[in-house]
């Protein structure tokens, strides 16, 4: 079920919601390469977050593959900052366009309720409960965690709590490709149950599910803390006054 559009018009300029996205397809162009094995390797070991050398439960010396033929040397306990730089690196074209997709679809409504200043933060929050979550699960592992993905999780996590009932415009693929109109809680409430089923194992697939599961619900109680209720209340009285200008007559 990938959602590709919904039924949620904004009052507000998304400025951070797209000023995260060219920040992250910045990153993948200009430091990453666009996926090439030597940039991808060399800002996967330097700048991402491998819990196992973050908590100093790797070796000195310790060394893993990355890629195609590169090895990634750590051991001796990594910087606090992977934890943010981590969240605007990507593995692949598929990783870093699929999670900006997500970002713009639910963040700049987000964004719209709490204001420029405070999405930055809850953002960032979300990653780094993400990246909290998934330390805690697993403090001892070597897989690099990378990509928007937690933070987004947040996104989506305070999506859900404050609009549940929105259509959201999804394609879904059995054996025949269809389209499916749902409401948030649906598609978000079947992403979320996909991110726990999977979460038997650290990891499945090389994705970090439990960063998933902890920025979502991070963001599903951090939302009321952040939301500007004096914007929230425009919001809404805007959006009211639309629909009654567009009502047939």
């Amino acid at each position: 079920m990938f959602p590709y559009r919904d039924d949620n018009p904004t009052i507000l300029t998304p400025f951070v919601t797209v000023a995260l996205i060219a920040a992250n397809l910045a990153v993948w162009v200009v430091f990453q390469g666009m996926g090439s094995d030597q940039r991808l390797a060399q800002t996967v070991c330097e700048l991402g977050l491998i819990p196992g050398d973050l908590m100093h439960r790797l070796p000195i010396g310790f060394s893993f593959a990355v890629g195609s033929g590169a090895t990634c040397v750590v051991g001796g306990g990594s910087s606090w900052y992977t934890i943010v730089t981590s969240m605007f690196l990507h593995g692949g074209w598929l990783h870093v366009l699929g999670n900006m997709w997500f970002l713009w679809l639910f963040g700049n409504n987000i964004e719209d309720v709490m204001g420029h200043a405070r999405f930055l933060i809850f953002y960032l929050a979300c990653g780094v409960a993400a990246a909290a979550a998934q330390i805690v699960i697993d403090p001892a592992s070597a897989v690099p965690m990378v990509g928007a993905s937690g933070a987004i999780s947040g996104v989506m996590g305070a999506y859900v709590v404050l609009y549940p009932r929105v259509r959201v415009h999804t394609i879904m693929w059995l054996i025949l490709i269809f389209r499916l109109t749902v409401p948030a809680w649906v598609m978000l409430g079947y992403w979320f149950l996909l991110q726990v089923l999977g979460a038997g194992v650290n990891t499945v697939g090389g994705v970090a599910v439990w960063a998933h599961i902890g920025g979502f619900v991070a963001g599903a109680l951090l939302i009321m803390l952040f939301r500007n209720p004096a914007l929230q209340e425009r919001r809404e009285r805007l959006l009211a006054a639309r629909a009654w200008e567009a009502r047939p007559i």
